[in-house]
């Protein structure tokens, strides 16, 4: 994705008040550029085809299927589009779904705003983007399954190509830096890698580079498998 030019973004919801308010919100934002919007699955499958949007943000309460059931099928008709769920559901298997079906995040619709099109920026940059608060669920969901989330494809944008939390958890711990520990507990909170660099009082270039090495002695593949492993591991430290 070319960054000087605005981020497109498709709004898939079927409250016409809140699709339209969305709209206008997003619209607000110069970064961004609406490009379309559908009131359920089925219209959204063949518009964006053509339309090919940046970012396509998607409910989970739809008429016909829910959200998280039609992530693959979008991902299908645009692949270069990254699927971002903007739903009321707080429920961890739908969480758990959405990610293993191939979507690139998942934030509740009580998000701010502003936060919103910086989630939606990052999700088009190609990074996991999950609200912070879900994070625990996150670990349940997985733990429950006995296993790694599936995935749907292969690209590197797939924000789960997880290794369990429970064998990660069984692991020995790998020998992390202080500041290292610092990044991945920001990290578990949801943060970017500028919030990060703001927090820490750190170059964002810097934080780039830790978490490149966080990745590589944890073994894991994404910062949500990173997140994933903090909040487990914070847990079993509680126990």
């Amino acid at each position: 994705m070319n960054p000087a030019r605005a981020i497109t973004v498709f709004v898939v919801d079927d409250h016409n008040l809140f699709r339209r308010g969305l709209v206008a919100l997003l619209s607000q934002d110069e970064g961004l550029c609406v490009v379309g919007e559908a009131g359920d699955a089925g219209e959204a499958l063949r518009l964006v085809p053509g339309l090919r949007p940046d970012v396509i943000l998607l409910d989970n309460h739809l008429p016909g299927v829910l959200g998280v059931d039609a992530v693959r099928g979008l991902r299908a008709a645009s692949p270069a589009s990254r699927v971002l769920m903007l739903t009321v559901s707080e429920d961890a298997q739908d969480l758990a779904a959405a990610l293993r079906n191939g979507a690139q995040g998942y934030l509740l619709k009580t998000i701010d705003g502003d936060l919103l099109g910086q989630a939606i920026a990052r999700a088009a940059a190609g990074e996991p983007v999950v609200s912070p608060e879900l994070m625990g669920k996150l670990v349940a969901a997985f733990q429950s399954q006995g296993g790694p989330p599936p995935h749907a494809h292969r690209a590197p944008a797939e924000p789960v190509e997880t290794t369990a939390p429970d064998a990660m958890a069984a692991a020995a711990p790998p020998a992390l830096s202080p500041r290292e520990e610092d990044v991945l507990r920001e990290i578990a909170l949801g943060a970017s890698n500028k919030e990060i660099a703001r927090t820490l009082d750190i170059a964002e270039t810097t934080v780039k580079i830790h978490v490149q090495h966080i990745l590589r002695k944890l073994g894991l593949n994404s910062r949500v498998q990173a997140a994933v492993y903090a909040t487990d591991r914070t847990r079993g430290d509680s126990a």
